[in-house]
């Protein structure tokens, strides 16, 4: 099934423009030993608590505060600054669908903005957490209204808004049926009780199940 590795790999494209440049530049090694305390000009409160609410080191955390912060003098980011950087790295598509869903992830206080924390938090989700933890926060970006479960109709505009943002330019050429294609194939992996939508439990066992979604799942390893 290649909806989840596509999307994953989509997901992984967007935890490296997120990342601090710095970061970005050494993803392979381990930043330990080359950012020192002193070099952090700004240091979130409650770093401590972080630390222990996400699985980065405290030096991480500060590497990752400074990035942020100099994306984001405010504190937080809101979605119209979140889809000007996302249309940055894909110029020759319309990423603001696929940035608006991704925004909503991140935000779960739904506010509309995101701030440190919430960004470190999803952050250590999908870089460090278990298989069950990523795929549960894939399962809560595929669920649109965040009723407990995915319809035909939210993996629908989640493809529609992958195709909207990539698809047109790749090779081959994406037929226009593609998303729709997707989606059906998503449905016959995972609803199993064929009732029409796919619940969060339906979602885990089926992918735990699927080779290439395992190993799209190590895509964000020592991404930090």
């Amino acid at each position: 099934m290649a909806l989840i590795p596509q999307t994953a790999g989509v997901l992984f494209k967007t935890i490296r423009i997120l990342l601090p440049n710095r970061v970005r530049k050494r993803a392979k090694h381990s930043i330990e030993d080359e950012f020192e305390p002193s070099t952090v000009c700004h240091r979130p409160e409650g770093l401590e608590q972080l630390q222990g609410q996400t699985k980065f080191t405290k030096k991480e955390l500060q590497v990752l505060y400074r990035g942020f912060k100099t994306e984001c003098p405010s504190g937080v980011v809101n979605e119209d600054t979140f889809k000007q950087i996302y249309s940055q790295f894909f110029p020759q598509g319309d990423s603001s669908m696929y940035a608006h869903f991704l925004f909503n992830a991140f935000d779960t206080d739904q506010n509309g903005s995101v701030s440190f924390e919430n960004f470190v938090t999803g952050l250590s989700v999908i870089l460090r957490g278990t298989i069950d933890d990523k795929l549960s926060w894939a399962f809560n970006l595929y669920d649109l209204n965040k009723d407990g479960c995915i319809t035909r109709e939210e993996m629908l505009d989640i493809m529609k808004s992958i195709y909207d943002m990539m698809g047109k330019y790749t090779y081959p050429t994406v037929k226009d049926d593609s998303p729709q294609e997707h989606v059906e194939t998503f449905f016959q992996k995972m609803d199993k009780n064929q009732d029409g939508v796919v619940t969060i439990e339906e979602f885990i066992e089926t992918c735990q199940k699927d080779e290439n979604i395992m190993k799209s799942m190590q895509l964000f390893e020592n991404v930090i």
